[in-house]
């Protein structure tokens, strides 16, 4: 369901079985910065007119809201992508064609820069500063170059030098400490999503080989 800023509703369940639903308050100047940056101009905010919308974007977007943190990065890719579903049920803001350059040097230069932060959580101002680039226009460009955003590219940098940490037998509370999760369980959830295992079943495994070479 799509609720519009100051939208009357009355949140009441349509039959006696009830519902429950998990939602997102977003503030309207952010999804209108992200339009801008995604057509290459100002637009009006997107207007839904069906209230209860099918789209795998938003559904998407809202899921993965739930599944990952609330860090900066992860709230710039989760803005752009809400804005995306958003403007796919609303057409009347087409992207003017255009040829719309990629900033090849800045774009590297912010890659070096999470390559080198990976043991931390970096903020979306850092990247500003680095790069020149609002959040927004980084986040769509970084995506056009590199196939990802700079929050997926910068957690996978982060999970791959916790998974080498605990290779070397590390404790796994101080591995997340040390790449910047919040806790050992926080640090178990991203690790399973991304590699299929738990830290601690990788330990296990890291440590059997290492016995039997």
């Amino acid at each position: 369901m799509v609720l519009h800023p100051d939208e009357v509703h009355d949140g009441h369940a349509g039959t006696r079985a009830g519902f429950g639903y998990r939602q997102l308050y977003v503030e309207p100047a952010l999804i209108f910065e992200a339009v801008r940056v995604l057509r290459g101009r100002a637009c009006a905010l997107p207007f839904v007119r069906t209230p209860v919308v099918t789209s795998a974007k938003l559904s998407g977007a809202v899921t993965a809201a739930f599944e990952g943190g609330r860090e900066p990065l992860a709230v710039d890719s989760l803005v752009m992508r809400l804005a995306e579903g958003l403007l796919d049920a609303d057409p009347s803001c087409p992207q003017i064609p255009s040829t719309r350059h990629l900033a090849v040097a800045t774009l590297q230069r912010a890659r070096a820069f999470l390559d080198a932060e990976k043991a931390r959580v970096v903020r979306s101002a850092e990247l500003e500063a680095v790069t020149g680039l609002t959040r927004y226009e980084l986040a769509r460009q970084f995506r056009a170059m590199y196939g990802t955003s700079p929050y997926r590219y910068l957690l996978m940098r982060r999970l791959t030098h916790a998974r080498e940490q605990i290779a070397r037998g590390r404790p796994l509370s101080a591995v997340a400490v040390e790449v910047g999760f919040a806790d050992q369980a926080h640090l178990a959830r991203m690790f399973k999503a991304a590699f299929g295992l738990t830290p601690a079943r990788y330990r296990a495994l890291s440590l059997r080989a290492r016995y039997v070479a």
